[in-house]
């Protein structure tokens, strides 16, 4: 079987990048950036939109990057069920702004910046991105100021709530953690598993979301289905 690739989306103000770049390579994925410029269709097995600040977050986080002509080529993938989405941190700003998935990220309740290891537990493991996490909960990096879920109309089904915080850092609705779209094949999640995938780092629970979306896209299972 031909190596699993990944595109990691690249905006202005991204700095998670390249540590998702080496979080795919260190789980087998044959890894290119793409600009967000880029306006053609995407063939990846994965796109990854990382933490950062896109466009410096002027205005509104994420608010500047949905009119990237990339994410109009990610909506096609999505429409299309090309293959996988996962967006962190501001990619999970990102789509909720594009309109991807439902919901805003807004100003924690703190009003400050949170840098800290945080305790999640696993809603769903009936995804394709929690299929071989093998516990309930996981260690994870969270890094953010505006990561607060909230969602005006609550028309999410309990299975898109993929992952809750045990001890809330943020004030989001129902803790909420990171959530997935109906069709499956787009996860958003403030927490960063690209950081948490090497002994080095001291923590590896990262890899197992990784390792699940490989075993999903390994198994033969159409993202069409």
């Amino acid at each position: 079987m031909d190596k699993l690739t990944a595109g990691v989306v690249v905006f202005p103000g991204s700095n998670c990048d390249r540590d998702a770049y080496f979080a795919l390579e260190e789980n087998g994925f044959k890894t290119r950036y793409i600009w967000h410029d880029f306006d053609q269709a995407l063939n990846y097995d994965l796109i990854f939109i990382p933490g950062g600040f896109s466009y410096g977050d002027y205005l509104r986080v994420g608010a500047l990057a949905r009119f990237s002509p990339v994410m109009k080529s990610v909506e096609k993938y999505v429409l299309q069920k090309r293959g996988l989405v996962i967006g962190v941190c501001n990619g999970f700003q990102i789509l909720t702004e594009v309109g991807i998935l439902p919901g805003v990220l807004t100003v924690n309740s703190s009003q400050r910046f949170i840098c800290e290891d945080v305790e999640i537990k696993v809603n769903n493991f009936e995804t394709p991105f929690t299929n071989n996490i093998d516990k309930k909960v996981l260690n994870l990096p969270i890094a953010h100021k505006e990561g607060r879920y909230i969602i005006r109309e609550n028309t999410l089904e309990p299975s898109q709530i993929v992952i809750k915080y045990v001890e809330n850092p943020n004030g989001s609705f129902e803790d909420i953690a990171g959530i997935i779209n109906k069709d499956l094949n787009v996860f958003g999640l403030m927490p960063h598993p690209e950081r948490a995938c090497s002994k080095v780092l001291g923590n590896e629970d990262g890899n197992l979301i990784f390792q699940s979306i490989r075993r999903y896209l390994s198994s033969g299972q159409s993202v069409k289905n």
